[in-house]
């Protein structure tokens, strides 16, 4: 099959979603500048640079309470800051909880039920607990194509990881167990683990 994406696929459901997977989940922790948390993952995540460390995650909605956006995008526009929190296997109901679209004055953290703990450099909130969290500065909000397409970019400059997790000097993510997006409603649990050497590899 082939499909150009201006004409349509003629399927029920957008494959799109699903052929880039597994995607990782950036749950995302803002505050607005009235003081009010939010909460909410994102699918369209990752690290994009080493030195200095970096990551993006893109919004692609908007709620009718924002200005053509979400209220992630909408608090890291007034603070410049934003927290990214990794998702943990024991976390996934917490976190799909936390993406039901609410009205911008309610705490997401509080309607899911989270226990949230103050960042060490931003004003903003992290989910206690987690396995590891980012604590990130914005460095640019690139408005993509099309309506309400938002990728945000930011450079990490605290780093939290649960004491647990790490094992013999490594971040040992079996600890933890990531969640991933695989498209539609379907998501993964990472637990199947093999380490893979590149041929240069001394």
């Amino acid at each position: 099959m082939y499909y150009d994406p201006s004409k349509g696929h003629g399927l029920p459901h957008n494959p799109f979603n699903a052929i880039v997977s597994p995607r990782p989940i950036g749950w995302v922790s803002t505050r607005s500048k009235d003081g009010i948390d939010n909460l909410a993952p994102y699918s369209f995540f990752n690290a994009v640079a080493y030195t200095p460390p970096q990551v993006m995650f893109s919004a692609t909605s908007a709620k009718a309470d924002q200005d053509e956006t979400k209220d992630t995008v909408a608090n890291i526009r007034e603070t410049g800051v934003f927290c990214v929190n990794i998702v943990s296997e024991k976390q996934l109901s917490e976190m799909n909880k936390s993406s039901q679209a609410l009205s911008k004055e309610i705490d997401e953290f509080e309607f899911s039920d989270i226990e949230k703990q103050e960042c060490n450099a931003i004003n903003c909130p992290l989910v206690a607990g987690g396995p590891a969290a980012l604590e990130c500065k914005m460095t640019e909000i690139v408005k993509l194509s099309g309506q309400a397409n938002f990728a945000v970019f930011g450079q990490v400059i605290g780093v939290h990881m649960r004491d647990d997790c790490i094992i013999d000097g490594r971040f040992e993510i079996k600890k933890y167990n990531p969640v991933s997006r695989l498209g539609y409603r379907d998501y993964a649990i990472i637990k199947d683990y093999f380490e893979l050497r590149r041929p240069d590899d001394n």
